[in-house]
């Protein structure tokens, strides 16, 4: 019994419905959040934006999702361990960990995001597994 060879690997932007849904739900939570006063809702639309982005839009490897993820919740925690609840000073102080995981990804010769075909002179062999 063979196995039939996996999909070839795609480039670019990608969105499915289960994306659109869970965007959706976050966004309903997220304004529920905030009309119930609860003072950390903001932290929702940031990790689900962030990672729909690194998902779908950049196409991060996980190892950069997961060092974003964890100087999030170092920011976080260092917010909230000074007293500071509001949204606007760790989006200020995340986004240049953010800009410098999409760069980072973007320099890849393994990159097949948005706009690869522009960026990556390399992408065909990408696609096609080498290394």
């Amino acid at each position: 019994m063979t196995h039939p060879p996996p999909p070839p690997r795609r480039h670019g932007f990608r969105v499915s419905l289960w994306d659109v849904l869970i965007l959706l739900l976050s966004l309903g939570l997220t304004f529920w959040l905030r009309a119930q006063d609860f003072p950390l809702w903001w932290i929702l639309p940031m990790v689900v934006g962030h990672f729909f982005l690194f998902c779908n839009v950049f196409r991060v490897w996980w190892r950069l999702e997961l060092s974003w993820a964890v100087a999030f919740v170092m920011l976080v925690g260092i917010h909230l361990a000074a007293g500071h609840i509001g949204w606007l000073s760790p989006l200020i102080m995340q986004t240049p960990v953010t800009l410098f995981v999409v760069w980072l990804q973007m320099r890849s010769p393994w990159y097949h995001g948005i706009l690869a075909r522009r960026v990556n002179p390399r992408l065909n062999e990408s696609l096609d597994g080498a290394p």
